[in-house]
């Protein structure tokens, strides 16, 4: 497949790129990580201002209708920087079930306000410490009221809606709801910067989305959301290596750049071999993912593996290479390998992608 974004998808990555690189350093990362805010406020009121929010969404509902690629894009620019703003959540998974299951009424109602910045969503889900599976769904939907309780929503601490997978009757389906009246609690996670909540909901009023089957729509949302965190990986991996690469440059043992090791140019090149690799297949989901292509299952399934095992390498190894630099907290090492671990949990973790991999491979007659 030849395939290549275009130059106008690559100036909107770069006007982001120059804004992240501006206004949001690995010190603002710190800031959120050490408590100071929950989110970066500014950044996200500089992508609200760029449209960045919106460049997936209808221009009918208040977005810019730039396109999944340009979002792609987006999501590679963040992952570079580690954006502490609450942009996965809300675009890919909230913004996402709303526009594809949400009634006219919905979409006029909320996806305006998640396109401007003025809302954050999220999606909760997960209810165990288990795969989540149709199974081990409890929370109940039943005349417009919700009850139970979702663990480890990712930016639930900062969310003012939430699309929930309940249970209506027999049947699971997907619920939109207000936060401002739901118990919700922080969660100690790898990442903090990701203010992940547990939500309790005690009759908290929502509303159904157009749903017939809400586990067909929640792997459907998934596939969508796995290629842009795909690019969000492949961004921070690119960034560790970049790391690494400078690092063994610039350190010097025994009269020579550590670079020059052996041992280290193996690594080194294992963490280039992964991240190109994961690329590459990420361009093809892309690809899927504008096309809404049938193949879509198996390229996000492909750029998710790929992608998750390039980041965990690529900030693993760039702390090896920092040596017992790589291990303090005044490296920024660990700010990656804190994202790489979340993002490899955030829709399930790699082994349950990888078995998605594997029965989405057409049959060999």
């Amino acid at each position: 497949m030849n395939f290549d974004f275009s130059d106008d998808e690559k100036l909107v990555q770069d006007q982001i790129s120059r804004f992240l690189r501006d206004n949001c350093d690995l010190s603002v990362c710190r800031s959120v990580l050490e408590g100071e805010e929950a989110f970066a406020t500014a950044v996200w009121q500089g992508f609200s201002e760029m449209g960045v929010q919106g460049s997936a969404i209808p221009a009918a509902y208040g977005g810019v209708e730039a396109g999944y690629l340009t979002l792609c894009l987006a999501a590679l620019e963040l992952g570079k920087r580690l954006a502490p703003v609450p942009f996965s959540s809300s675009i890919y998974l909230a913004a996402e079930a709303v526009s594809r299951y949400g009634s006219d009424s919905q979409k006029e109602t909320w996806l305006p306000k998640l396109a401007s910045g003025e809302l954050i969503g999220t999606l909760a889900v997960t209810e165990t410490v288990e795969d989540v599976s149709p199974g081990n769904i409890e929370t109940n939907f039943s005349n417009g009221v919700l009850n139970g309780t979702k663990l480890i929503v990712p930016h639930g601490l900062v969310a003012d809606i939430a699309v929930v997978v309940a249970r209506c009757g027999d049947e699971l389906t997907l619920v939109l709801t207000e936060l401002d009246g739901s118990d919700r609690r922080a969660v100690d996670t790898v990442d903090p910067t990701m203010a992940s909540a547990t939500i309790e909901f005690k009759n908290t009023d929502a509303e159904s989305l157009d749903v017939s089957d809400g586990w067909a729509a929640l792997e459907d949302i998934y596939n969508r959301a796995a290629v842009l965190y795909a690019f969000e990986q492949i961004g921070g991996a690119e960034k560790a290596l970049d790391m690494a690469v400078a690092y063994a440059k610039e350190r010097f043992a025994f009269g020579r750049p550590i670079g020059s090791f052996q041992a280290l140019k193996h690594m080194m090149a294992d963490m280039y071999v992964a991240l190109k690799l994961a690329e590459s297949n990420c361009y093809y989901a892309a690809w899927a993912l504008e096309n809404d292509s049938a193949d879509l299952p198996l390229a996000a399934a492909t750029a998710r593996v790929s992608a998750t095992q390039a980041f965990q390498l690529c900030s693993r190894d760039n702390i090896q290479v920092h040596g017992g630099m790589g291990f303090t907290w005044e490296f920024d090492c660990h700010l990656y390998y804190r994202r790489s671990n979340f993002l490899t949990v955030v829709l399930g973790g790699l082994s349950n992608w990888e078995n998605k991999l594997v029965s989405a491979l057409p049959e060999v007659a």
